[in-house]
């Protein structure tokens, strides 16, 4: 039974800037560091039984497993993952912001999870000496309609209880804060950080193993079926053949969330069309040009945000990203393509309906693609001393972006219960939008909540088979 979780909240040193944070990397904990491995080996155990398994470790169900094992310390709780290490795609790839939760509709679980997982980001860097950067956020006005679009997004960010706020007016106000920018009007967020979020997604699984957890990577679930052991009814099989039985599933799948929820049963819609994000790298001897993150006023005539510029932990600044369709759910480039999942995502008619409604920007994003130099405009509107030397292709990303039948963006988080004898037993997470990374720790806690309430997990404390 679908639900869009509204109804919840009426009941409720350095890192590599991209394609990093590997479980297989060192992990900063305090003074001391140490190696993080996937617990995968090339047979599972005898006993691979557990009362809850989560599929998928990226930040959020990773996030949300250590949540588990901190509640419920005596029941056997698994992370199963398709790739060898965590935050392998959306929570690897990412601008790397802490947002404060502007930009989002108030009363929305996006607005109310973003502030609250704010501070709890800060509180979890802070107590595991994880680096970031509070280099705040500036959104700028360069004309008349974008200022009296700022004025209603002030307001929603007050309403939105983003802290410290600010309106600033005039160019002088907003040299104070970014001395090469250009703009009539901005909004200071002063508490917009930065971070490396695979690292804290590393984090997370070093916690969930710490209090007792078992991480499965190379893990890839092609099924939910009936198990003959009655105690723990469901079974999960992997691509390679091997399979682990639980009492109660939650995938927090990303790319992947809607073929997972349809393997219990549910309907594939929404959809998860993938949709690839380019940044630009700005040359370095210019990064002096861009000290916090520079955003757009948005535009409610188109789907994405636009150009931004965001500086990152290691010391560059990435500038972007657009926004263009993957040949694949996992392509990185214009030369990743599974020609199988293309087809899918061009034969949906939401995707049809979204791409026919915004065809113009469309054509545009696919040119500054090809020829980087068409981005140099934008750019300039805020920082007019870049030029077309600066800037080089940089790292890329691939959002998970859900749609309806209707060609419409599915803005807020989402959930569903499986279908038939074992599918009742499966929650669904099918999307953990942007800003999904910030708002993880408290999402954790959300579904934490979901998930005692509809599986009853603290009467399983002490009852697994010994």
């Amino acid at each position: 039974m679908s639900v869009f979780c509204k109804q919840f909240l009426n009941k409720s040193e350095k890192w590599l800037f991209h394609r990093t944070a590997t479980s297989n990397a060192i992990l900063f904990t305090g003074v001391a560091s140490r190696t993080h491995m996937c617990g995968f080996s090339s047979h599972l155990k005898q006993r691979d039984e557990y009362d809850l398994v989560v599929v998928g470790g990226g930040i959020v169900g990773a996030a949300t497993a250590r949540e588990l094992m901190l509640r419920h310390r005596n029941i056997r709780i698994a992370i199963l993952e398709k790739e060898r290490k965590l935050a392998a795609h959306q929570s690897g790839h990412n601008s790397g912001v802490i947002h404060a939760g502007i930009y989002y509709k108030p009363g929305t679980l996006k607005a109310k999870l973003c502030v609250e997982g704010l501070h709890l980001t800060y509180e979890y860097c802070d107590a595991k000496k994880i680096p970031y950067k509070k280099v705040g956020k500036l959104i700028v006005a360069t004309n008349k309609l974008e200022q009296n679009r700022l004025t209603d997004l002030h307001e929603r960010g007050i309403q939105n209880k983003v802290p410290d706020l600010q309106l600033l007016k005039g160019i002088e106000a907003i040299k104070n804060i970014e001395p090469h920018c250009h703009g009539i009007e901005a909004l200071w967020s002063p508490h917009t950080g930065i971070v490396d979020w695979g690292l804290v997604t590393e984090h997370y699984g070093n916690d969930f193993e710490e209090l007792g957890g078992k991480t499965y990577c190379n893990f890839e679930v092609t099924g939910f079926g009936e198990s003959v052991d009655p105690l723990y009814p469901v079974e999960i099989t992997s691509k390679n053949g091997k399979l682990i039985r639980a009492r109660y599933v939650l995938t927090c799948g990303g790319l992947q969330s809607d073929i997972l929820a349809e393997l219990s049963g549910c309907s594939r819609e929404p959809r998860i069309i993938p949709i690839r994000g380019e940044y630009l790298l700005l040359n370095s001897e210019k990064n002096y040009l861009v000290k916090g993150n520079i955003y757009p006023v948005p535009d409610p005539r188109f789907p994405f945000l636009g150009v931004h510029f965001t500086p990152r932990m290691d010391g560059s600044v990435w500038l972007g990203p657009n926004a263009v369709p993957a040949f694949r759910r996992e392509g990185y480039s214009w030369f990743d393509v599974n020609f199988k999942e293309f087809v899918d995502a061009m034969s949906y008619r939401g995707f049809q309906k979204l791409a026919f409604k915004h065809v113009s920007y469309g054509v545009q994003e696919v040119l500054k693609s090809v020829f980087i130099h068409l981005q140099l405009k934008d750019l300039q509107k805020y920082i007019p001393e870049i030029r077309a030397n600066d800037i080089k292709r940089g790292p890329t990303g691939v959002r998970a972006q859900a749609l309806d039948a209707d060609g419409n963006l599915v803005d807020d988080f989402y959930f569903d219960l499986g279908k038939g004898p074992v599918g009742y037993r499966i929650l669904h997470c099918r999307n953990a939008p942007s800003p999904g990374a910030t708002s993880s720790l408290a999402i954790a806690k959300m579904l934490a909540d979901k998930l005692q309430k509809e599986f009853s997990l603290s009467q399983l404390n002490g009852a697994s088979r010994e």
